[in-house]
């Protein structure tokens, strides 16, 4: 890639990053989009709305400043030990890439301009110059300067290895101060005990019962028995529902029409309705406490915490499938689907999901693949010779090589993280912050694979297929070979880093969403949604950043200027969304 095209995509994201600041400076300021921008501030009762004000259409900075002020204490008074640990990370990268920066940029990138394997830089004309004249493969082999690569990476990490020390310590007293400081949770004092044995005559509930009480006799407290209530549970979403629209029915008749608003619905309408479900909810309530309804897993309570621990910890059984016991989730973290699976088919379900996740990576190979063609031009041109007149003109060339390859990739990545959390949801955990984690971790490697070796295989190594004739130039194939791709991922610094994180704090979807919503119906000033903090999103692309930083810092340090400012702008704009859009619980609520 050429720097002129790198420099198109810089100059097309930078853009796109003020243009979605501006927007964002004045539609936050609006009052109809007060729940799409400042939800967390209404549930708090921080933030009124204030209407008839001329300054709301005046772009401003100030909210930069004020989420710079706030103290680690503030916090983790309003968003907990997770948003404080998540900022952390950030933190933590932001230190260590400014030292990184400060070497690559003034120590090595020196030394690889300079250098003459691949050509004399032209000074004259700097936009035509390849990027790779900026990397380690400009440097003779067996060069003397590659001994002061070596010294910066010897010195950056045992800088990052010093820093690690001090932040896991941190984290971890922090962790100590909180649980210390907290009051004592009935989650802790609980396991889930799940896959009892049925025992003929006698229920779950007995069964349990004269099982701890003879086993944990001293620490034993007692329990409560699961039972399936997913119809009941569909009953009164139906009357959380018909309660909304009997408040929506209740409104003002004089506030303005909006296009294809529903017709008004007869008020005997919701009172038959009603009836109905009071009818369901008595069935439902006695089908639970029928003893068929009963799950094989029950929540069984101690004296103590230390008895819970001992009880967790445990084997309950000869059996390994029998007696299996969990920590207790936190009674807002529960995911119930699950709890009446057993232990095969919680097994199928992991492996379902395995050859799920396999199948996604294998598919997801088709825009690595197309991605690698667009930054190829001379391949490209090979292949369509029809295109040869188009790609001829620079501004498209380099929009196709710099700025289009990135954007594919950074759309296709859209989807991973809903389809990770889906197949963690179906894999057998019962609390949604087990699925978060898994979802995370799925996302975090099919990233690496998928963005980072795919990338770096497919557009250097596969389609040189004469080194595999030569094992020995192997290495020096790829000495050369997977700098080169330093120029792609600085474009996708860029286009992923910069712009979707600017996408973040504008919101885009939500904010569409608001307004269509707006145009076919009338809103409930009182009625929102405070968002919660998508981990498996967010904590993958923080990580993946690190990576290609700690990576390419020797390789080609021209890109981490770039990462410096992608961690600049994730510093600001997380803070800013802690204190005004989201929670760091992994639960929505709703605020009425």
């Amino acid at each position: 890639m050429l720097l002129s095209a790198l420099l198109m995509s810089v100059g097309i994201n930078s853009c796109l990053c003020v243009l979605f600041f501006i927007l964002y400076s004045v539609l936050r300021k609006q009052p109809h989009n007060y729940e799409v921008f400042l939800p967390r501030r209404l549930a708090d009762g921080t933030s009124k709305r204030r209407r008839n004000k001329v300054a709301r259409y005046i772009p401003s900075v100030k909210w930069i400043w004020k989420s710079w002020r706030p103290t680690e204490r503030q916090l983790m008074e309003s968003s907990g030990l997770d948003g404080v640990v998540f900022m952390r990370m950030i933190t933590f990268s932001l230190k260590v890439f400014l030292f990184a920066g400060i070497i690559g940029v003034f120590v090595l990138l020196p030394v690889n301009c300079f250098g003459d394997q691949l050509t004399v830089i032209d000074y004259a004309d700097w936009s035509a110059n390849s990027l790779d004249l900026f990397s380690v493969a400009n440097l003779k082999i067996r060069s003397q300067w590659l001994w002061v690569h070596f010294g910066a990476i010897y010195l950056v990490t045992a800088f990052v290895c010093c820093l690690l020390y001090f932040e896991f310590r941190y984290i971890a007293l922090k962790r100590i101060e909180h649980f210390y400081s907290s009051k004592p949770q009935p989650e802790q004092f609980t396991i889930l005990v799940r896959n009892i044995p049925s025992t003929d005559g006698s229920s779950v509930s007995d069964t349990v019962d004269r099982f701890f009480g003879e086993n944990h006799f001293s620490t034993y407290l007692s329990h409560v028995v699961i039972h399936r209530t997913s119809k009941l549970r569909s009953v009164v979403d139906k009357a959380k529902k018909l309660y909304k629209q009997v408040k929506h029915k209740k409104q003002d008749k004089k506030k303005p029409m909006r296009f294809f608003s529903r017709k008004d619905t007869p008020e005997g309408h919701y009172e038959s309705v009603l009836q109905e479900l009071e009818q369901d909810i008595r069935m439902g309530q006695a089908e639970v406490s029928a003893p068929g309804k009963e799950v094989r897993a029950a929540f069984v309570s101690f004296k103590s915490r230390y008895g819970a621990a001992t009880a967790l910890h445990m084997p309950q059984s000869i059996n390994p499938t029998y007696w299996l016991t969990e920590p207790a989730p936190e009674p807002h973290d529960v995911h119930w689907p699950f709890f009446s699976a057993s232990f095969m088919q919680k097994w199928l379900a992991k492996i379902l999901v395995v050859f799920a996740c396999l199948l996604l990576t294998i598919l997801f190979l088709v825009p690595v693949v197309l991605v690698q063609g667009l930054t190829n031009l001379p391949a490209l041109e090979f292949m369509f010779p029809f295109l040869t007149l188009i790609l001829s003109m620079k501004v498209v060339s380099q929009i196709i090589t710099g700025y289009l390859p990135s954007l594919i990739l950074q759309t296709s990545l859209k989807v991973v993280p809903p389809i990770m959390e889906f197949l963690s949801s179906i894999q057998g955990h019962i609390c949604h912050s087990d699925i978060q984690k898994s979802a995370c971790n799925k996302v975090i490697w099919f990233t690496i694979w998928n963005v980072f070796f795919a990338t770096v295989f497919s557009g250097s190594a596969f389609y040189k297929l004469s080194v595999i004739l030569d094992p020995k130039e192997i290495p020096v194939k790829l000495a050369v070979a997977v700098p080169a791709q330093a120029s792609f991922f600085i474009a996708y610094v860029v286009t992923t880093g910069w712009t979707d994180t600017l996408t973040e704090l504008f919101r885009v979807v939500p904010f569409m969403v608001s307004y269509i919503k707006r145009s076919f119906e009338p809103s409930d000033d009182n009625e929102f949604v405070v968002p919660p903090m998508r981990y498996h999103r967010d904590t993958p692309r923080v990580l993946f950043f690190g990576l290609l930083g700690i990576t390419y810092f020797f390789l080609a340090p021209l890109i981490l200027p770039f990462i410096l400012l992608y961690f600049c702008l994730a510093y600001i704009i997380y803070r800013n969304q802690v204190r005004m859009t989201h929670i760091f619980t992994l639960l929505d609520f709703s605020v009425h």
